[in-house]
């Protein structure tokens, strides 16, 4: 229940912060309450709506997996990349992302008729049906890989960012003093207890594998 009140509370923000009182900026603050009400009860029936796509599928782990699957891998390219590559700038993560989204809402929308519909298919052999009946992990690196490729594209061909803004952001903008505090920030007992939590969890996931 906290996590759906977590979803619900977020996205009635975020539509009345983010959308409504920009289109109304002079809005009073009584009214924006009403409004994150209103939205947080559309989100409701939205997700109630949404419950036979779900049991059409596998299972609600398997849905959420697939869901995420076709939704992060442009926001783990933006954040990756972004971290090691100096070059790459807004207007190439902005294109990452939109590509990267078109890609996994496309995907969900050929997912949900066959989920929703009990007699629905796709001829099998067409393009749709192809894209259907990929494993949801392949098609999440297919995204990930074009939503790379989009991202160095069009950072290379649009403008260098503005190295002094993002120093110390990156790891090519990183300066000599920054080195120093980082390196001074964490000792030999902090790398043994990070190697000690590492082999932890690769034991965890060796043991429940299975």
């Amino acid at each position: 229940m906290s996590s759906l009140a977590g979803v619900f509370n977020a996205s009635a923000t975020l539509f009345t912060m983010d959308f409504y009182s920009a289109l109304r900026p002079g809005v009073s603050q009584q009214r924006l309450v009403w409004i994150g009400r209103v939205a947080t009860a559309v989100m409701v029936l939205i997700g109630l709506a949404w419950i036979p796509v779900i049991q059409g599928g596998r299972g609600l782990y398997d849905y959420l997996q697939g869901v995420q699957a076709y939704l992060a891998p442009p926001i783990f390219v933006v954040f990756f990349l972004g971290i090691f590559w100096k070059r790459l700038n807004g207007p190439g993560c902005l294109a990452a992302l939109i590509v990267g989204f078109a890609m996994g809402l496309f995907r969900l929308g050929i997912d949900t008729p066959v989920k929703l519909l009990e007699d629905f298919s796709y001829t099998e052999g067409s393009f749709f049906w192809i894209m259907n009946n990929m494993f949801f992990q392949y098609y999440s690196m297919l995204i990930l890989l074009v939503s790379g490729i989009v991202m160095v594209a069009v950072s290379y061909a649009t403008r260098e960012p503005d190295y002094e803004r993002i120093s110390g952001l990156t790891f090519g903008t990183i300066t000599a003093d920054q080195k120093t505090a980082s390196r001074e920030s964490w000792s030999k007992l902090d790398v043994i207890a990070s190697g000690l939590v590492l082999v932890a969890i690769l034991a965890a996931y060796l043991y429940f594998r299975g």
